[in-house]
Parts: C-alpha cells; structure tokens; sequence
C-alpha cells in the first residue's frame, strides 16, 4: 500500500515541481532580457545600478529554478518505470543534467557584469549568453526531445503536446540561438506538460451509490 501511495504521489511531484520551474525560469529569463536587452552583442553598455539589481534578482532565481528541474526531471523518470528502453533513459538523464550544469554555468558567468570593475569588458556577457542560448538550450532541446519520444512509445502524453514537444525542440535546436527570447521555448513546454500531468490525475467525481 506504501509503495501504492508512492507511485500516485509521483505525477502530483512532477507537476509541481516542473510548474515551479517554469515560473522561475521564465522569471529569470525575463529579467536577465530586460536587464541586459542587447545581450551579448552590448559590447559598450554600461550595466547601471538598477540593471545591476535585476541581474541579480535573475542570478537568485536561477538556482531554485535548477533545483525544482531536478526534481521534475526526477520525478519523470520516477514515471517512465523500470521498463523503458535504456537509451532513451540515458539520454534523457544525461541531457536533463547538463542542461543544469550549464545554467549554473551561465549564472557563474553573469555574476560578473555585477562587478562594477568589468563593466567595460564583454567577456561576462558574451560567455553568459553563449552558454545559456546555444549550449544550455540545445541540451533542454534533446531533454524535450526525449521526453516526448518516452511519452509518446508509453502512450503517457497525448499526441499534440508529443507534436508541441517535438516542435518546440526543434525550434531551441536549430534557431534557437539566433531568435531573441526563444529561451522562453523551454520554460513554456515545461509549463504546459506540468499542466497536463496535474490535469490528468484529478480524482474522479464520485459516484451516486446505487440505489436499493
């Protein structure tokens, strides 16, 4: 029965954690925008005081946001059970790990645009903006990529969100790095396949009892 409860609890995990994700990551994603809007092409920008509180604002969500994916891609797997196939179980695993190593990377990276002594020099924001928009979100497109594939063969994700999933990785794959604001592609598919596990598992309304 333990284990029962476990097994329901999972889905409530995973979408939780993965709505929390979303949220945080969009916020940060937003703000870091916001706050540095040429990206890495301002060279010349002087990153004010108040630019400066918003990257830091987007720096202290960024490691909730990497928690709360490890959790939902935790969770995930948790789901897909013993059975599936051990390549996409790999995949998915390896992906979702880098894809928060590199964020972490590129939080490390932004950090310096906040040092008043390196307003000048580029290399923060370029390394930052490297690391975020080609390499971290080609590895959160193989991890949307690999979780559609997994929900699709086990019949656990309707066929639109599969098609959703699969388009929206593709578009982080191959243009993401050259479509400003395409970083939201990833907390976006993270948001609706959050709302679809909490959907699915609402309990069914009960029955009259028969009558006698």
């Amino acid at each position: 029965m333990e284990r029962k409860h476990e097994r329901l609890a999972t889905p409530w995990a995973a979408g939780v954690a993965g709505v929390v994700f979303a949220i945080l990551m969009a916020a940060a994603i937003v703000l870091m925008r916001i706050a540095l809007p040429a990206g890495a092409g301002g060279d010349d920008a002087t990153v004010g005081a108040g630019q400066r509180g918003t990257v830091r604002t987007a720096l202290a969500l960024l490691p909730f946001a990497g928690i709360a994916f490890l959790w939902f891609m935790g969770a995930l797997r948790e789901q897909a059970g013993e059975g599936e196939d051990q390549f996409f179980s790999t995949v998915f695993l390896g992906s979702g790990l880098i894809f928060v190593a590199t964020l972490f990377g590129a939080a490390a990276a932004a950090a310096t645009v906040l040092d008043e002594s390196q307003q000048h020099s580029p290399f923060g924001r370029h390394f930052a903006y490297a690391l975020l928009t080609t390499y971290a979100m080609r590895m959160a497109a193989v991890f949307i990529i690999t979780t559609s594939t997994i929900g699709r063969r086990r019949g656990a994700l309707p066929r639109p969100l599969v098609v959703l999933g699969y388009l929206a990785g593709l578009t982080l794959l191959v243009v993401g790095a050259n479509l400003p604001w395409s970083e939201l592609v990833f907390p976006a598919w993270a948001l609706v396949l959050s709302l679809n596990i909490l959907w699915g598992r609402r309990p069914a309304r009960p029955q009259p009892p028969p009558s006698t």
